[in-house]
């Protein structure tokens, strides 16, 4: 009996570990029951503009705005470990829970793609990092390098891949 009540303290002390405080009292969400969207902006060139969200299952939706080899909505199923450990990997540069922030850069690049991280959980509460690309320094530079691998490790750089349509300006 006394074995019983062991696991079963065991397993109430895994959940609460699930759990996060915030000012009105403990949460049940935790991080990896986000949905994170990544969204490239334009740039002076022709650069690609899509979204990427993942799931917390790990089912992945593609749109391709302009300038990508796929233009318009693919979705594919990545995995809810891969889904994980992109949210593990951004955790360092998510903003307090419904807070938006600039990331940090040491000069602003104006001509380059911008990203915008969202965070969005289960009651619809978004938490949002921008940055632009190719940042010299600061956090924004090693955000912007994890935010650049994305299209190959989400498997979508066949999607995400820059191509220049007749008839579509640039920007």
């Amino acid at each position: 009996m006394l074995k019983r009540w062991g696991m079963v303290a065991a397993a109430g002390g895994v959940l609460a570990a699930c759990t996060t405080m915030t000012a009105d009292g403990p949460s049940t969400s935790s991080p990896t029951a986000e949905t994170v969207t990544v969204a490239v902006g334009p740039c002076f060139g022709f650069c690609p503009v899509y979204q990427v969200s993942v799931a917390p299952d790990g089912m992945l939706r593609f749109v391709g705005e302009r300038h990508t080899a796929v233009i318009g909505e693919r979705t594919k199923m990545i995995g809810a470990a891969a889904s994980h450990a992109l949210i593990r990997d951004l955790t360092p540069y998510r903003p307090a829970t419904g807070n938006e922030t600039q990331v940090a850069c040491t000069a602003t690049v104006s001509d380059t793609s911008s990203y915008t991280v969202t965070w969005q959980d289960r009651d619809g509460r978004k938490t949002v990092a921008t940055v632009q690309d190719h940042c010299p320094g600061g956090p924004g530079q090693s955000l912007g390098a994890l935010l650049r691998t994305l299209p190959t490790r989400l498997g979508v750089a066949d999607w995400a891949k820059q191509v220049t349509r007749p008839g579509v300006s640039r920007g």
